[in-house]
């Protein structure tokens, strides 16, 4: 929201009866059948998905234009603002929770797991298993049929190590730009709303660079054991979310440049911001427990 308040402004601004919540369902609908029956083996999948993700960018490009256009008309007042502030605070919760699950996964089979599996209750179905992270020797740590192709483990240096210098001054880039337009520099805005986007492609680009990496010179891979899915889960989740934060973070700054926002009423800024910081804690986190523990 970013229009200035006016006595037009409803007490509570309730929009119209809306088809982009049932549009936006369907989509979802068709990106999920697709996606699962793709993976298992249906060549159609790739096509619902495909459909149903189009049709529900669409959706949603039509739906935040609305969004938009309510906010820049002076329908958003205070209560508005106070609901979205909750929301976004919700949504963030519920991502802490998500990759909280998946932290907590790296844990229990760090810690739980694979001891059990290294106990003497096992040592007649496994006797060659060694209880030891990463499992890495093939038929000793991660399948007793040699299932999983040896593999590679990957430490701090120096790819994760320089996504983390981009990421962590990202955040100060952001920061200042906030600062800016709560002082009224739209220019200072623009010009670290633009470097802040522009680090997010380049973290991109070197995890891309990264997992090229593993998969052709390390030979780790999603399927290499309990160590390569809860890498590639962790670390790939957590990609796709600076995906979709940059995508935010461009969109703001592309409304910067249409005048949007003032140095008093800003939230679309701010919700974005608050998601691209809580981008930047997880990746910590990952950092220091999956590639330096």
């Amino acid at each position: 929201m970013s229009a200035p308040s006016s006595s037009a402004t409803p007490y509570y601004f309730v929009p119209a009866a809306s088809r982009h919540p049932a549009l936006a369902a369907a989509g979802l609908f068709f990106v999920i059948l697709g996606a699962s029956q793709w993976i298992n083996g249906h060549d159609w999948g790739m096509y619902s998905l495909a459909a149903g993700m189009i049709g529900w960018l669409f959706v949603l490009f039509q739906w935040f234009r609305d969004a938009v256009a309510e906010s820049e008309g002076g329908l958003y007042g205070y209560k508005i603002d106070l609901s979205f502030r909750w929301s976004m605070s919700w949504f963030i919760f519920s991502e802490v929770m998500f990759f909280g699950a998946f932290f907590t996964a790296l844990w229990w089979a760090r810690m739980h797991s694979v001891p059990a599996l290294g106990s003497l209750d096992n040592a007649l179905l496994w006797p060659d298993f060694k209880a030891v992270w990463p499992s890495v020797a093939a038929g000793a740590t991660a399948a007793p049929g040699g299932l999983v192709e040896p593999f590679q483990t990957v430490g701090p240096f120096w790819l994760p190590t320089i996504n983390t210098a981009l990421l962590l001054s990202s955040g100060v880039t952001l920061t200042i730009a906030h600062h800016a337009l709560r002082e009224g520099h739209r220019d200072r805005t623009l010009a670290f709303m633009w470097a802040t986007v522009a680090l997010g492609i380049v973290f991109l680009a070197v995890q891309g660079y990264e997992y090229h990496h593993l998969y052709t010179e390390l030979n780790l891979k999603l399927n290499s054991g309990v160590y390569g899915s809860t890498f590639f889960m962790l670390t790939g989740f957590h990609g796709f979310h600076v995906f979709i934060g940059m995508l935010m973070l461009l969109f703001i700054t592309l409304r910067l440049r249409k005048g949007h926002f003032t140095p008093e009423r800003h939230f679309g800024f701010e919700g974005a911001a608050w998601y691209w910081h809580f981008v930047d804690v997880v990746w910590l986190g990952l950092y220091t427990l999956v590639y330096w523990m």
